[in-house]
């Protein structure tokens, strides 16, 4: 059997966890509620991927770029030179709608297909490897139905495969209630579910990670105790391991 070629996400213990990486050309969703570390998680993964040689762009549908690098700034592998080089690219999708004369609240099919295609061809021009949409949650809110979701998500992934792009598509969820999106289908369609929680230990919230699925690949299913520090970013330990 080939294998398929992996996308290292840098984080030590979930390549670990997916036999060398994300299988290249997945679309994988990072799932969680509110702080939990998706927009953090995502940002690593594309400034890592630099690393390796793989440009990266970051569109936000939640906050503005100013945000976004002022809050990112405060880890170690976050450097705007990277913008400046054009290794990494974050791009405002709302700013992008505006310009393009799409409706503020809800989309129709023919604006959902603009909106698509203007991603995609940014993504080519750019030559993008790793894409993340900050977050999906917030894009879909504007599709008018499931069906509508659904077609924009599949084509976003056939089309990003094609360009052998790995893309994370963050999805906020209600804390501690036991569902992978919004809408329940963003799930279905992914290759991949990362899920981020939080349980309660000895009067604190812990921040938890969990291979859910990803296609293309052997890994477990257990769940380890996320924490976030200025040097590394995002850092994940065993649950029996964490002295907690």
């Amino acid at each position: 059997m080939t294998t398929r070629p992996r996308c290292q996400t840098g984080i030590e213990l979930l390549d670990s966890e997916l036999s060398g990486g994300v299988p290249q050309g997945s679309i994988v969703l990072v799932s969680g509620g509110s702080g939990v570390g998706k927009t953090t998680l995502s940002m690593q993964f594309l400034t890592n991927g630099v690393k390796f040689n793989e440009k990266g762009v970051f569109f936000t549908a939640t906050e503005t770029i100013d945000k976004i690098k002022r809050f990112q700034g405060g880890y170690n592998f976050f450097d705007e030179k990277l913008i400046k080089s054009g290794e990494l690219s974050i791009i405002d999708l709302w700013s992008i709608s505006d310009r393009l004369g799409l409706h503020p609240e809800r989309y129709n099919l023919e604006e959902a297909n603009i909106l698509f295609e203007v991603i995609r061809d940014i993504t080519k021009e750019l030559g993008a490897k790793r894409l993340v949409i900050d977050s999906i949650t917030s894009l879909c809110y504007r599709l008018q139905t499931k069906e509508m979701i659904r077609d924009f998500i599949f084509k976003l992934g056939s089309s990003l495969t094609a360009l052998m792009c790995t893309t994370f598509l963050t999805s906020e969820v209600p804390p501690r209630v036991f569902q992978y999106s919004q809408y329940d289908i963003e799930e279905f369609i992914a290759d991949g579910i990362l899920f981020l929680g939080d349980i309660e230990r000895k009067g604190d919230l812990l921040r938890t990670f969990q291979v859910v699925k990803m296609r293309g690949t052997a890994h477990g299913r257990s769940k380890y105790v996320l924490t976030m520090s200025s040097k590394n970013g995002v850092e994940l330990a065993p649950m029996l391991k964490s002295n907690i």
